[in-house]
């Protein structure tokens, strides 16, 4: 099959190269129709790894997917061929205590598409378990069931966050996931989420929500903004979904007495954070890394209509323009939140 092939740092080819496509008992043959551009996919491109994953060979790329069953095996009761699915893209070891413990995201054998060396799915087809595919309810498109993926991390952050009916949160950072991260929390119970970014235009598509309010940080510090909205007395949760180092300075100036800071971000590099702030303020601090038995409760919330991805997705690119679109994303154009590529026509 043709396949977008990340074939080192820096270099991308939209090249034929053998995937593996036998069909198992419990698995499902899916066409791909949409495929979203992840940070990730863009990090692996510009800079080779991710922490502890390293790039060490060629490896298709693109993780957050939605296309149609084409084919089913013997096993499979759940989905049937010409069902229109989304799916998760972590295939973790169900047998090992990580997954026994309800934790299988971070199960260490876990197989995530487009993490080496895993390839992932941009290409035409592919074979995935049945237990990890979603069926698309017919209100949800199917470029909205590529964005379940990433809006299941910003469920988990909102479920790691333990939020409150009433609860006012902040979110660092307005990308894909800050906003995404920011939506869960409202649908989490959140009265107010303040978001703060540099990008005047990611802002705007932000403040698009009721309830999100933006700000923009080059006009006025956030913690300032956090303290006038709250008398001085915090967010109940911040998030820090921007993976900037600079995030961690003064980050427990935006946090309430007694709560939740949640790290959602991953930064390139090691970063040092107030320690003493946080005790004296007794801060609760909680981590993200993927998600784990969220990914169908993600879809019910955008099928149901209280969580509109749309007008996220601002860029479409066709297959054959599948470079094109990762030079664009790598570029990082002010405007752009979510970028996807169209398999079929």
């Amino acid at each position: 099959m043709q396949a977008l092939v990340l074939e080192q740092k820096g270099k991308l080819a939209l090249r034929e190269i053998d995937l593996p496509l036998n069909v198992g008992p419990g698995d499902v043959k899916i066409e791909i129709d949409t495929v979203g551009v992840c940070g990730s996919d863009v990090h692996y491109y510009t800079h080779g790894a991710i922490g502890p994953y390293v790039l060490r060979e060629p490896m298709v790329l693109g993780h957050e997917a939605a296309g149609i069953v084409v084919e089913i095996g013997a096993e499979v009761k759940n989905l049937k061929v010409g069902d229109r699915v989304c799916m998760e893209p972590g295939i973790p070891n169900l047998s090992s205590r990580a997954s026994k413990l309800g934790l299988y995201n971070v199960d260490p054998d876990v197989r995530f598409w487009a993490t080496p060396p895993i390839h992932g799915v941009l290409a035409p087809y592919t074979v995935h378990p049945a237990a990890f595919t979603y069926k698309l309810p017919d209100n949800v498109s199917f470029e909205e069931g590529a964005m379940v993926e990433p809006f299941a991390i910003g469920m988990q952050a909102a479920t790691r966050a333990r939020l409150q009916p009433g609860d006012v949160a902040a979110v660092i950072g307005a990308g894909p996931i800050g906003i995404m991260v920011a939506l869960a929390a409202l649908a989490g119970g959140c009265a107010r989420v303040f978001i703060s970014d540099l990008s005047a235009d990611k802002l705007k598509i932000a403040a698009q929500y009721p309830g999100i309010i933006p700000v923009n940080i080059r006009e006025k510090a956030f913690a300032d903004v956090i303290a006038e909205e709250t008398p001085g007395w915090g967010a109940d949760v911040v998030f820090e979904a921007s993976g900037s180092p600079k995030a961690y300075q003064g980050m427990f100036d935006l946090v309430r007495p007694g709560g939740a800071f949640v790290l959602v971000g991953l930064p390139v590099e090691p970063v040092p954070f107030d320690v003493a702030s946080a005790i004296s303020k007794e801060v609760r601090i909680e981590t993200v890394f993927r998600y784990a038995n969220i990914f169908d409760r993600a879809l019910e919330l955008i099928a149901s209509g209280k969580v509109d991805l749309k007008p996220l997705i601002t860029g479409t690119f066709d297959f054959s323009q599948s470079i094109a679109a990762f030079e664009r994303a790598a570029a990082g154009h002010a405007s752009d939140v979510k970028l996807q590529i169209k398999l079929k026509p």
